[in-house]
């Protein structure tokens, strides 16, 4: 529930006209202004009339609706330039050091952001353009060091560098002296914020943000010497030790941001920073007691706190009724000691209220938050709730409420006071232990958006079959309950239904395929039988489908072929009986396939259907089925993969040498097939790879030795194949048990206990270098010929449903980029 409040759309107005699309002609008819929004695609080329305006001034292709492609356009004999956008298009590829962009040196103002350079460093020649005052090339890929040119450009008043993948130490910008908007978050700097960091030499910045990314030192006390800060975000980084006093030097601050970090000590000192309006803490250290004073803040509206080891009692002052605050978050692992409800009952302008697992003895009256009438936000997970306070009586509660939270309050009976909130948008009361039926009432609340009933021993809905059909709910999550009989007949408006580890049984009802608007539909770990419905291709919005273990037969009907949108297919353990779907490589964003555990059949790579070639796929499981392989001189797509699991087939022949293509892999499992010949020296290439399981196949020879220099490899199982030689020393081979390597009667070394002193040791396989694999480099194993694309798959949401039964690398594999879409 943070918020953020961005100060560096007030520099781009100082220096950007206000148009909508069009042109200005000046008095001598030549254009001098043109801003095109929303009316152009495709590419621009050098000879695109566009660039024969010799006296243009000011280019707008701030395309938020554009479509431009290709890589960074030529701008030539446009030397008067002096505002460009070209912010939100789908340019690509790298910016040419000696392209007509270094030219312009009368530009003012440049913003590339929200375009897709990934993978591009930037080039010193930046600093070359060193009239700009407004610097954006926010949301895009770039990675790497910021150049030290940077710092030439001393009249930039606004630089935004965020969303990005750049590294190394704080840039340097110590000569930037009229910078007063600075943001640097969502990359990857690290190191320290030392006293002598060309930060604290920008004694003009109002704006600060430094969100996610590495740093990890203590705060110097010099960042009090930025006394013009309006707004300071730090969080979520690794900031450590107290927070320096003379942070109440800051006395302009309106925004501070710390959470996430690892910082201790008392309470910060902030009582004076008489203009600070939002202050966040959260998921710190931070002990002792909250001040009481500081609800005197004249403009305090946003306090969060939750996450911390504070204690005390918490205390306000008799003028807090009056106070501005509306939302205050204290959850969370505090520690307060006597009531807690009662001082902020007196907070009567809470718009937001968060007391979460507060650790607290005593259960939590609702009778006392009835004075809170403007509160649209509750959250009391995580504690017990009086068992009277959650009747009927419609006076016990905030009637205005639109969201609440009340997962793991220890409830066993369905609240009915619930009934009353015809605001109410979202209720979680997973992790209950509510018995019985869902009530008929729930369906009729008018704004009901989502529902979590997740967690508790719920079997069924009250009512008629059709009691839901009407609702507004659209997200429906009911896993792990005591649901039974067939699937109930869902909200028309549903978008994800989600109904993990019920006891559901029959088929699926063909009525699934009326719900047009459903994205996920989560149906594992049932007992349901029959087919899957060939009528899902109507549901065209369809993004996830997951039936895994279930009793599901016949064939994948190939009308999923029209679920365009469908990214995530799982149909894991049920008895599919079927060829491999080539089919499904006409699914444009089909991102995770999981066919493990049934009974498919056939060569994955008959000679008639040329290569797998799926666009997007980044995870396929295909263990435990019946698979059978074969070679072929079909060239490979080079895109990155996450993992690959073929373990449990009747795959034979090499692993051919060019899996090394693979640079991105994390997981490989070839286990229990029978692949024979040497163990592939190229796997030392795969930096990234942190499970391997070769075991139980026919492989013969020596373990090459780089393997043991994967510095990210956690898993190794070699077992059981016909191995011979030293196991190789690195410290990622020698913390692995024994049983990775047994079953293997010709190795010798550690954690063996047979020693190879005085035996005939074969030399381990070393590997080849890079430049003698370019010819190695097409991948002739066609059941890998699959790449993916680099956006985070769907979320926690399918990270969440995959932690039930997925193991610990497949989580961190779905998890891997979540932290670029925050």
């Amino acid at each position: 529930m943070s918020s953020r409040t961005s100060l560096i759309p007030s520099i781009v107005t100082t220096v950007t006209p206000l148009m909508e699309s069009g042109a200005i002609i000046n008095s001598t008819g030549v254009v001098t202004m043109l801003r095109l929004r929303a009316c152009l695609s495709g590419t621009l080329k050098p000879n695109s009339s566009l660039f024969t305006l010799h006296h243009l001034r000011y280019l707008n292709l701030n395309l938020s609706q554009n479509e431009l492609i290709g890589t960074f356009p030529l701008v030539p004999n446009l030397t008067n330039l002096t505002v460009l956008r070209l912010s939100y298009n789908h340019f690509s590829g790298t910016i040419n050091p000696n392209g007509s962009l270094f030219r312009l040196h009368q530009l003012r103002y440049l913003d590339l952001s929200h375009n897709n350079f990934i993978s591009s460093s930037l080039p010193s020649e930046f600093g070359n353009l060193n009239r700009l005052e407004y610097l954006c090339i926010a949301f895009n890929g770039f990675l790497g060091q910021v150049p030290s040119s940077f710092n030439n450009l001393n009249l930039l008043t606004g630089l935004d560098l965020s969303q990005n993948e750049f590294n190394g130490s704080f840039p340097l910008v110590g000569n930037l002296t009229k910078l007063v908007a600075l943001d640097l978050s969502y990359n990857r700097f690290s190191g320290t914020l030392s006293p002598n960091t060309s930060l604290f030499e920008l004694h003009h910045l109002s704006y600060v943000n430094l969100d996610f990314n590495m740093f990890s030192s203590s705060l110097p006390s010099e960042i009090g010497n930025l006394n013009r800060l309006e707004l300071l975000s730090l969080s979520s980084n690794n900031f450590f030790g107290q927070v320096p006093p003379t942070i109440s030097n800051l006395t302009s601050l309106t925004h501070l941001y710390l959470s996430q970090n690892k910082l201790t000590g008392n309470f910060p000192l902030v009582q004076n920073l008489t203009n600070l309006s939002f202050l966040i803490l959260s998921d710190n250290h931070f002990s002792g007691t909250i001040p009481s004073s500081l609800l005197t803040l004249p403009f305090l509206s946003f306090l969060e706190v939750r996450g911390n080891d504070l204690t005390g009692s918490i205390a306000f002052p008799n003028s807090s009724s009056s106070s501005g605050l509306e939302s205050l978050l204290l959850g969370n692992n505090n520690r307060f000691q006597g009531k807690i409800i009662e001082p902020i009952s007196k907070l009567t302008n809470l718009n937001q209220l968060d007391l979460s697992y507060l650790n607290i003895s005593y259960p939590i009256d609702l009778t006392l938050l009835s004075s809170f009438k403007y509160l649209s936000y509750l959250a009391l997970s995580g504690n017990s709730i009086s068992l009277s306070s959650l009747g009927s009586n419609s006076n016990m509660i905030p009637p205005n409420l639109e969201i609440l939270y009340l997962s793991s309050c220890r409830i066993s009976e369905f609240p009915n006071i619930l009934k009353i909130l015809k605001n109410l948008e979202f209720i979680d009361l997973s992790t209950n232990r509510i018995k019985g039926k869902v009530p008929q009432w729930l369906w009729s609340l008018p704004r009901l958006h989502t529902v979590a009933l997740s967690n508790n021993f719920l079997n069924g809905f009250a009512g008629p079959a059709e009691v839901s059909v009407n609702s507004s709910v659209k997200i429906l999550a009911m896993q792990q309950n005591r649901f039974e009989g067939t699937i109930p007949i869902l909200p028309l408006s549903i978008n994800i239904f989600s109904a993990q580890g019920n006891r559901f049984t029959g088929s699926i009802p063909l009525s699934i395929c009326d719900y047009k608007s459903i994205t996920h539909l989560l149906l594992p770990y049932n007992n349901l039988t029959g087919r899957i419905p060939q009528c899902l291709s109507n549901v065209t919005f369809l993004q996830m489908l997951d039936v895994a273990y279930n009793r599901l037969t016949g064939k994948l009907p190939r009308s999923l072929v029209n679920c365009s949108s469908l990214q995530f297919l799982n149909i894991e353990n049920n008895g599919i009986e079927d060829t491999f779907p080539f089919w499904l490589k006409a699914l444009p964003n089909l991102e995770v396939l999981i066919l493990r555990s049934n009974k498919f059949h056939s060569p994955i790579s008959p000679p008639d259907e040329g290569p797998i070639g799926f666009p997007e796929l980044r995870i396929l499981e295909i263990s435990d089925n019946k698979f059978a392989i074969q070679r072929s001189n079909h060239g490979a797509n080079k895109s990155p993969y996450a993992t690959i699991d073929f373990s449990g087939n009747k795959l034979e022949g090499q692993i051919p040498e060019s899996i090394g293509v693979l640079k991105a892999l994390i997981a490989l499992n070839l286990s229990n097939n029978a692949f024979t010949g040497h163990i592939p020296l190229s796997l030392s290439n795969l930096g990234k790879l942190e499970s391997l399981d070769l075991s139980r196949n026919q492989l013969s020879g020596t373990i090459p030795n780089g393997i043991a220099s994967l510095s990210f490899l956690e898993y190794i199982d070699v077992s059981h194949n016909q191995l011979k030689g030293e196991i190789p020393k690195g410290t990622q081979i020698t913390g692995q048990p024994r049983s990775s390597f047994d079953g293997n009667a010709g190795l010798c070394g550690f954690p063996l206990d047979k020693s190879c002193f005085g035996t005939n040791v074969p030399p381990a396989q070393q590997p080849k270098d890079e430049d003698e694999e370019k010819e190695d480099k097409v991948l002739s194993w066609k059941a890998v010929v699959i790449g993916y694309g680099f956006g985070v798959l769907l979320g926690l949401t399918i990270a969440q449903l995959i932690a039930s039964y997925k193991p610990e690398w497949l989580i961190k594999i779905m998890c891997q980029r979540k932290r670029r879409n925050r």
